[in-house]
């Protein structure tokens, strides 16, 4: 014998939501933004691998060739190894002053904290060509302009205030009772930090080191604004060939922005392996009711 089961009441139906059309509207704004980015980035990879294509929805024939030329054409070799440089020396110099500096805001409480945590949002909030200008100014003033320790000096603007506002959460969310009992066992504020901290802070450490490399390859304001041929990165030097005066085959210049396409994919998808959105936001502390 069977018994119905009747829904309580209240309960919404399952199914569908009906009768919200600001729903349905956001959805279709968001799938025709997804289908024209997609469509845009096709285009570019098609045309890369494309003989010619004038008219019609593909290329007449397909090739691979440009990738080649445009290796040798745009020397992509070298600006691949200068990119690879400028970007590590730019993460390795931003964890090694902004994870103590995070560390130091996120413990020390000193009068201006606030003025000083403004000030570092300032280069991340602000679009780089603002202050751009006046750094590259400054960086031709005293004859860094044109090398790599200006384009290191100049992408270190944005990313050590960057590094700092990343970690600051990360150690906010350790216990200040683990410093305590490693210090009351002997251990000094270096041995502490190293030894203890270090090791916990690893994930934070690893996701703004990855989200620095990632906006450091993609760093083209500053970068173009004080760098030379000799030190020019891969983004610089894409927007030359595509801007530039000269002839210069499309599929050529296409096949380029594809590797650099890949390049940040790579980076991107190694970043959220190790990046979780969420540490980013500093974790609220509960008060205790009295």
């Amino acid at each position: 014998m069977t018994t119905a089961v009747t829904r309580p009441a209240g309960l919404p139906k399952r199914g569908l939501p009906r009768g919200r059309p600001g729903i349905w509207l956001v959805w279709a704004c968001v799938a025709f933004f997804l289908v024209n980015l997609f469509a845009l980035i096709l285009s570019v990879v098609v045309n890369s691998f494309g003989t010619k294509w004038f008219a019609g929805w593909l290329p007449q024939g397909f090739t691979s060739t440009w990738y080649s030329d445009a290796w040798d054409e745009f020397a992509l070799g070298e600006v691949l190894t200068v990119t690879l440089e400028i970007t590590l020396v730019v993460v390795a110099l931003a964890l090694l002053i902004g994870v103590p500096a995070g560390y130091a805001l996120a413990r020390r409480d000193f009068p201006g904290k606030r003025i000083v945590m403004f000030l570092l949002l300032l280069p991340v909030l602000l679009p780089p060509i603002t202050y751009g200008i006046p750094l590259a100014t400054v960086l031709y003033k005293v004859h860094l302009a044109g090398t790599m320790t200006g384009v290191v000096a100049a992408n270190l603007v944005p990313a050590l205030p960057f590094v700092i506002l990343v970690m600051t959460p990360f150690v906010e969310q350790i216990d200040t009772n683990v410093e305590s009992a490693a210090r009351m066992c002997g251990a000094r504020t270096r041995q502490v930090f190293t030894r203890v901290l270090v090791p916990l802070l690893l994930p934070g450490i690893l996701a703004a080191g990855i989200l620095v490399l990632v906006r450091t390859v993609a760093m083209f304001e500053l970068t173009f604004l004080v760098a030379d041929a000799d030190s020019q990165t891969l983004i610089v030097a894409l927007y030359s060939a595509a801007f530039t005066p000269g002839i210069r085959a499309a599929q050529a210049i296409d096949a380029m922005a594809v590797i650099y396409m890949a390049l940040s994919a790579v980076l991107l998808i190694i970043a959220l392996m190790f990046v979780n959105p969420t540490q980013i936001v500093a974790q609220v502390r509960e008060t205790p009711a009295e």
